[in-house]
């Protein structure tokens, strides 16, 4: 090792610190860059470099017979030179950097598996402050550690135009901001970089890569290269300028080779396309520009060149792009070279002018196009301005607010704040200006945030998507990026869902769509990773990517409005510029898609609407039970949105631990909700769900609506004190959606489901040339979608298993039964309910379980009447909300072979007793029914067996029936209290007012202490009530009420989910209505005269008197003024009373708003009064002058008051029966019967007529 002490003595006395670290640099040089070690490639490397030569191209071979001497020799001072170059870039200038160790690229990548930042000449303040700056700019993200290591390496060209640190070990990626030409194939030390490690998911097949935060230093001197012309004026000294060059395009020359020098007005991204990988960039001077081709082994160019940069190219030569309409380009040869920032007199600097723009910085381009030109950058105070530059709206056949808008070109430099989808190419530019790279191919490296950009010729969009920023960047392919400072923070982003696999920019790539939709679907996926994927570790993936859930699903939704195909080369080399990215779409209302868990968290608050007049008990009633709703539609329901709402869950049966046990459930990864669900029936009427196909398929709910009943127990003493929890004893609420089957978009079809879409249509007795072909149809036809999934079979397709066919006829409803069946062996309650069958065919065993596959001749047996009751009870009453009368399924007992498992047990009887009972099956908890459509079935299994007949309200008010059947609308729910000291729950019944199109009503009574809460019972919509009883009440009327074999099913959710008005009451006549058992009626009649008239100011805590204080010394501060009279009504039939209250008095008294407010003032003097005009009036005591009585008196004895009037009224309870009357005429006197008045209560009343 003389060698070594040469190079150590070189540097004098040094301590033993200092000479070991000498020691150990001498070594790595030795060997990872000596020629003796690195192979030829290195060898030649760095005898050229010694030489003076440049370093071009394949390295030549080197002579092996060396001497070891100049070998050593050669290290020694390449070794000197390492250790001068450190010195002068350390930070001590007394001693050497001993804490610094040099590391093999090989060691780097294999060792260091954070990232790090490695910087010679920073003290140790220095970079605590460069930390604190980095980390107050980004909050939440950590600066990137300090390491003391050293690179030494070549830097060389690798695949794809990439830059490469190489030694002897191996080579690793380098990214550069604007390195120079001149640093290609030179041997280099890196004082300051940054090191990336590879992705922590193992997708970045490149390992890590390296950030060169600083200019390299060069080892060993390097020759100027001779630019003196070569061939063809290919050198220096025939360079032209880019006007002359323009005119060489136009007039081509075979063979000509030409030198030019420019200014890089643009840059375009580097493609692959055929296997063939190359890019553009453009050269300006005044009004000319000229494209230059850059392809094979100049690829590295791509890192060198920047717009504003200026140039020179040598041995150019003018070619034909066929793609580009046979237009010439200049085109780089295997002896072309570039010479950045040269001029003849002085280096031209980019000189940037970036006006602020909303959150960034935008700038003009220095060298505009004659026939495009760029328009001033935006600003935050005249975005309105862009309108000017708008294409004329488009109204949308849909949606009104729909307006097709052009881009901006423009250039911007900001800072990465946020990566939004690495994968879908987002990110956030300065906190407020979003950036979209999905229109360009990906990037070798993927920006971090903390880095700093500068994009020239992007395209500005405002309010392109309402989820993300207002103010998007757009990069097509005649765009450029470039970074110019990497991020000083570590920590790439991290997507834990698939949209950062890239999986939405090739669909895009083989899709063509706008920017607007790509955007929204974007964020979709974002969406759905976050509400289908379950956080954490463990969780299994899902069995599709949910980017392309959302593709899917904006296919649906969105009418196609593509571009058509991408032209590359024109959109890189057109003027003027046109790409897919000059029109976009703003829509703001545009759907938006909630998770289960953020739906039911929407309604917060259920206080009814206010009313300072509201009394005690009625405040208290108002709140016993309330209901809001949530629709899909932004115009409906009792919250106003601007945008409709989505939900995609998956479709399942109800689980033990569901709140709802009637109702199918909406799962998605954060919470379930109960769903009330109908489908069209084939008549086209509304049914409840029957179809099992739906179960395990992902959907989209495009329209429901979300309804949260609250039941509270209270005692609010006045509505002042709503906010006070202490009133309330008990609290309850519930929260399920509505919404058809129709309205759902199926984004991965259950097994079953694929077999029912293919199957659809196919009607049974058609030809047998359809039906073959409707067999032969493959599933995947089913669905219409560039995008078809399907999920994974629930278990059990390959076990063997035995199956009846069955028709089931009616079903009891959902109640808590002593079945003798509890979890411990012991009797216990169980949920269950009972349904009744008629028995298809006979029991068939299988190899395997059919689901839903069209019924076979075999499982037809002959026509019989024989039925089953199935029980169900525990697990197994989990298949209510499917199981719907006159619907045909297919029952299933896997993993047996045993046919008896499927036969009733029948009911033991006597000697000489005749048995009419059916045969009882107790379901299993394993079983299953799938539901065979009308298509799956034989044609003489759907014509046997007609449906029960369902009657109407107004049949059920005229039958004489004891237990019915029948349909109706409900127009009214009013929930019954528990009497006092009853235990549960204090709401335990129900009553429903039902009506129909005549609009007869009819009251149903519920009775829900032995069965768990019914949801769907609001007024609107319609259902039907199975075997209830009807009843007749001690005054006449007809109602119903449960037995314990009744069912309640909603059958129908009006239009579009709303809750519509009910049907109009039956107009009456008096003398009809008093022999009619019709509870509510419209009536027209004379006004005849006032009996009573109440006006009061009333204490809302306890209902007294309320003057200046409360009469009864309640100590309330709160009143409200009640109005009540008593009418006598006539319309020619008979007499009626008719007790208003409210605004229907003022509309009586036919006094003006003004008019009303007076009276109210005058009476909160006196706190009250009382006015008969035909009996005995309450006023002032002790005045006989009472002004305010006598207005009152002259006010109801006035023409004003009788007039036609125009009611619907509801009939009180507290009609007198017919009483006998003595009338005397002369000496005659006559007995008669005559009936009393109606006693009717207004309900609505209808502006008068004069």
């Amino acid at each position: 090792m003389g060698s070594l002490q040469v190079f150590l003595d070189r540097f004098g006395p040094s301590s033993q610190a200092e000479s070991g670290w000498l020691q150990n640099l001498f070594t790595f040089v030795h060997q990872h860059l000596s020629p003796c070690a690195g192979g030829p490639a290195h060898c030649a490397a760095v005898d050229q470099s010694a030489a003076g030569e440049p370093i071009c191209g394949p390295a030549h071979s080197i002579n092996q017979s060396a001497s070891g001497a100049s070998c050593d020799q050669g290290v020694c001072e390449l070794s000197v030179c390492v250790v001068e170059k450190i010195q002068e870039q350390s930070c001590l200038s007394s001693s050497r950097p001993v804490s610094y160790r040099p590391l093999s690229v090989s060691e780097l990548l294999s060792q260091q598996h954070l990232a790090c930042v490695s910087n010679l000449s920073w003290s140790t303040n220095q970079h605590r402050a460069w930390a604190g700056e980095a980390e107050l700019s980004l909050p939440g993200q950590r600066a990137l550690p300090r390491v003391s290591l050293l690179l030494i390496g070549w830097l060389r060209e690798g695949r794809g135009g990439e830059w490469r640190l190489a030694d002897g070990s191996g080579s690793v990626r380098c990214e550069l901001t604007c390195p120079s030409p001149l640093w290609m194939n030179r041997l280099v030390f890196l004082p300051h970089w940054n090191y990336i490690p590879h992705d922590a998911s193992g997708r970045d097949q490149e390992r890590g890569h390296l950030e060169l935060i600083g200019s390299p230093e060069l080892l060993r001197p390097r020759a100027e290269q001779g630019l003196a012309a070569g061939p063809g004026g290919a050198g220096l000294d025939g360079a032209l300028s880019v006007r002359e060059a323009a005119g060489v395009l136009r007039n081509r020359v075979r063979g000509q080779r030409v030198s030019v020098v420019g200014q890089v007005g643009s840059v375009r991204p580097l493609l692959e396309v055929a296997g063939s990988s190359f890019f553009f960039f453009c050269l300006v001077e005044d009004e000319q520009t000229v494209p230059v081709l850059v392809k094979d082994s100049n690829l590295w160019w791509s890192q060198c060149v920047c717009v504003g940069l200026r140039v020179c190219v040598t041995a150019l030569r003018v070619c034909v792009l066929r793609g580009w309409r046979g237009n010439n380009v200049l085109c780089v040869t295997d002896r072309s070279q570039i010479h950045t920032g040269y001029t003849q007199h002085h280096t031209h600097t980019l000189k940037q002018t970036l006006e602020h723009t909303l959150s960034g910085t935008t700038h003009s381009q220095p060298h505009t196009h004659s026939e495009e030109s760029e328009p001033p950058p935006p600003s935050p105070d005249d975005h309105l301005q862009m309108d000017q530059e708008e294409a004329e709206p488009e109204e949308d056949p849909v949606q009104s607010g729909v307006r097709i808008k052009r881009s901006r070109v423009i250039s911007y430099q900001g800072t990465v704040t946020e990566v939004v989808s690495e994968g879908a190419g987002l990110y956030v530019l300065d906190r407020k200006v979003g950036l979209c790279l999905a229109y360009q191919p990906p990037g070798r490296r993927k920006l971090r945030p903390g880095d700093q950009v500068e994009l020239h010729h992007v395209h500005f969009l405002y309010r392109p998507c309402p989820d993300l920023p207002p103010s998007m960047l757009c990069c097509c392919l005649g765009s450029s990026l470039r970074v110019t400072a990497f991020s000083r923070v570590g920590g790439a982003s991290c997507d834990r869902s698939c949209p950062g696999d890239g999986v939405l920019p090739r669909l895009l790539l083989q899709n063509n769509r706008g920017v607007d939709q790509y955007l929204w679907t974007c964020h979709l996926a974002s969406q759905l990773a976050h509400s289908l994927v379950p956080a954490g570790p463990h969780h299994p993936p899902l069995p599709q990517c949910v980017c392309l859930l959302s593709w899917k699903l904006s296919e649906t939704l969105w009418t196609p409005r593509g571009p058509g195909p991408r032209d590359i080369y024109s959109e890189m080399l057109d003027q003027p510029h046109s790409c897919p990215l000059d029109q976009y779409q703003v829509d703001p209302c545009v759907p938006q898609l909630l998770s289960v868990s953020e739906l039911l968290q929407s309604l917060s608050s259920l206080l009814p609407p206010g009313g300072s007049g509201l009394s005690r008990s009625q405040v208290n009633s108002a709140l016993s039970w309330s209901c809001r709703t949530l629709t899909s539609d932004p115009g409906t329901g009792d919250g106003l949105r601007p945008r409709p709402l989505l939900l995609v869950g998956v479709l399942q049966l109800p689980s033990e631990r569901s709140e709802f046990r009637q109702t199918l459930q909406l799962r998605d990864a954060t919470a379930a909700v109960g769903c009330v669900a109908t489908e069209t029936r084939e008549d086209g009427g509304q049914r409840a769900a029957f179809n099992t196909a739906w179960i395990g398929s992902l959907v989209c709910v495009r329209r429901f609506a979300m309804v949260t009943e609250r039941f509270l127990q209270s005692e609010f003493p006045s509505c002042q004190h709503l906010d006070q929890d202490r009133f309330i004893s008990h609290r309850s609420g519930r929260v399920y959606l509505q919404f058809s089957l129709d309205h759902l978009v199926i984004l991965c079809p259950s097994v079953t489901m694929v077999t029912h879409l293919r199957m659809k249509g196919a009607e049974p007795g058609s030809d047998e040339e359809e039906s073959s072909a409707m067999k032969k149809r493959r599933p995947d036809e089913a669905v219409s979608s560039s995008v078809t999934m399907t999920t994974l079979p629930e278990g059990g397709a390959s076990l063997p298993c035995v199956t009846m066919v069955i028709k089931v006829e009616s079903k009891g409803g959902v109640a808590w039964r002593n079945t003798g069946m509890g979890r411990d062996g012991e009797a216990g309650l169980e949920l269950g309910f009972s349904a009744t069958a008629l028995l298809i065919g006979p029991v068939v065993s299988w190899g395997r379980d059919p689901r839903n596959e069209p019924m076979m001749e075999r499982e037809a047996g002959p026509e019989r009447e024989e039925k089953v009751l199935l029980v169900f009870s525990g697990v197994a009453a989990r298949w209510f909300p499917v199981l719907q009368p006159s619907s045909v399924y297919r029952l299933t007992a896997l993993n047996t072979q045993d046919p008896s498992v499927l036969i009733g047990s029948s009911v033991p009887g006597q000697r000489g007793a005749e048995l009419h009972s059916d045969s009882s099956l107790q379901v299993r908890s394993d079983w299953r029914f799938h539901t065979l459509t009308r298509p799956l079935l034989l044609l003489h299994t759907w014509t046997q067996t007609p449906p029960p007949p369902v009657l109407t309200v107004s049949q059920v008010l005229d039958c004489r029936s004891e237990v019915v059947s029948f349909q109706g609308r409900i127009s009214e729910r009013v929930g019954l209290m528990a009497r006092k000291g009853r235990a549960g729950h204090a709401h335990t019944g129900v009553r429903l007012t039902m009506c129909d199109q005549s609009g007869r009503s009819l009251c149903v009574y519920l009775d829900l202490s032995h069965a768990p809460y019914t949801p769907g019972l609001l007024p609107g919509n319609e259902v039907l009530l199975s075997r209830f009883l009807r009843k007749i009440s001690r005054s006449g009327g007809v109602y119903c009420s449960l037995s314990p074999v009744s069912c309640v099913t909603v059958t129908s959710l009006g239009d579009s989910c709303r809750l519509a008005p009910p049907p109009p009451a039956p107009s009456m006549h008096l003398a009809q209505w008093a022999s009619s058992r019709c509870v509510q009626a419209q009536v027209r009649g004379h006004l005849v005269c006032v009996l009573h008239l109440q006006l009061q100011w009333s204490c809302c805590r306890c209902g007294s008197v309320y003057t200046q204080v409360c009469s009864s010394r309640c100590g309330s501060s709160s009143s409200g003024f009640r109005s009540t009279a008593k009418l006598v009504m006539d319309d020619g039939t008979a007499e009626a009373h008719v007790w208003l209250s409210g605004q229907p008095v003022q509309t009586v008294l036919g006094l003006a708003d003004s008019q009303w407010e007076g009276l109210q003032s005058a009476v909160r003097v006196r706190g009250h009064i009382q006015v008969r005009p035909r009996g005995r009036s309450q006023g002032t005591p002790g005045d006989p002058e009472d002004v305010l009585l006598r207005f009152l008196l002259s006010l109801c004895s006035s023409d004003v008051i009788s007039r036609q009037l125009s009611l619907t009224c509801r009939k009180r309870t507290n009609q007198s029966s017919a009483e006998l009357r003595r009338f005397s005429r002369g000496d005659r006197d006559f007995l008669t019967r005559l009936a009393p008045p109606l006693q009717l209560t207004c309900t609505h009343l209808d502006p008068p007529t004069c």
